[in-house]
């Protein structure tokens, strides 16, 4: 098949208000979930020699314009070893990914569990699950041609993640927040790279396409579930949210924009290049809160951003909550 576009932008909350119901919203993408939907063997031609994975490949090269790439350190490597960083990097995002879309798709089973019949969600969330079992494989296959070895989620963040699952059942509220705090910050990742030529791999760019076409639906639901529901709950649920979310946004932000331990270790990056490039590095902290800019205004239209909440997301460097509403 042939190249597709990225996804338009889904209508505001506003607009939407004015023009379609949440129920009617709801089945709409339910029904493009019908009419656009891709196979991960199907609709990718892996054995094209085009996109053959290697790790000493130029196209996987990092490019002056990112954080990583910009060090002197970076640019001082050989050629094979610059591709296969970038290379480790790509399939690295790839397992975490695969790690969060189990969590995601257990939390929406469970959640399945919890609607009564004829509701619009069950429909939807199924949709959601079979189009995010298709994304594992295709960012499988790809993690099994790349020779690396990526081990996604370990440790605490594992753990919790487990943990996440149980609340598509008893707090779908916070469980739709981890899912905006997981599939932000990629989303925001994939359109930056792809407009902006980085991501020059066509293997690489044909997964994102898909990625960014189907996740499009994904954030609607979510962002539309929680703007009908959270008015709707008690006064503690909603200080646990305003709580809790900011550390959820800043974990995953993590999880997602930054080298593993493993790439660390793997590739000797020194401590220093690490500061350089993203703790101390200013233009990664603002592509971080750009990244979760519609989150953090979600928040705030929901009543989230109150009490001690500001302070958390100044502290966590996820941006000042209080800064001016963008137009829609």
């Amino acid at each position: 098949m042939g190249a597709i576009a990225l996804a338009s932008p889904l209508p505001t909350a506003g607009r939407r208000a004015r023009t379609e119901s949440y129920e009617a919203l709801i089945e709409r993408l339910s029904v493009q979930s019908v009419k656009k939907h891709f196979d991960a063997y199907d609709d990718i031609d892996w054995d094209a020699p085009r996109n053959e994975v290697r790790a000493d490949d130029p196209r996987f090269e990092l490019t002056a314009d990112t954080t990583l790439g910009a060090t002197q350190w970076y640019q001082a490597q050989p050629q094979s070893v610059r591709a296969s960083i970038g290379l480790h990097l790509t399939a690295s995002s790839m397992k975490t990914g695969i790690a969060f879309e189990n969590v995601l798709q257990r939390g929406l089973l469970e959640f399945c569990s919890t609607v009564p019949n004829g509701s619009v969600e069950y429909r939807y969330a199924m949709h959601e699950v079979i189009e995010e079992g298709q994304h594992s494989l295709m960012f499988q296959e790809f993690i099994n041609r790349s020779g690396f070895d990526p081990k996604g989620l370990t440790g605490r963040v594992a753990r919790a993640s487990r943990r996440v699952v149980t609340f598509g059942r008893v707090f779908p509220e916070l469980f739709f927040l981890f899912v905006l705090g997981g599939e932000e910050p990629i989303d925001f990742a994939q359109k930056r790279d792809m407009k902006s030529g980085r991501m020059k791999h066509p293997l690489s760019r044909r997964i994102s396409q898909i990625h960014i076409t189907e996740e499009a639906r994904h954030l609607c639901f979510a962002q539309q579930y929680l703007e009908r529901n959270v008015p709707k709950l008690p006064y503690w649920k909603k200080v646990i949210l305003a709580v809790v979310t900011p550390f959820i946004l800043s974990e995953m932000a993590r999880q997602m924009l930054q080298p593993s331990d493993a790439i660390i270790e793997r590739h000797d990056i020194p401590s220093s290049v690490i500061r350089e490039a993203f703790t101390d590095n200013t233009e990664h902290r603002a592509a971080v809160q750009e990244s979760l800019h519609s989150v953090q205004q979600l928040c705030k239209r929901l009543g989230l951003i109150d009490g001690p909440a500001p302070y958390l997301w100044r502290v966590l460097r996820l941006g000042d909550p209080n800064r001016p509403v963008l137009a829609a």
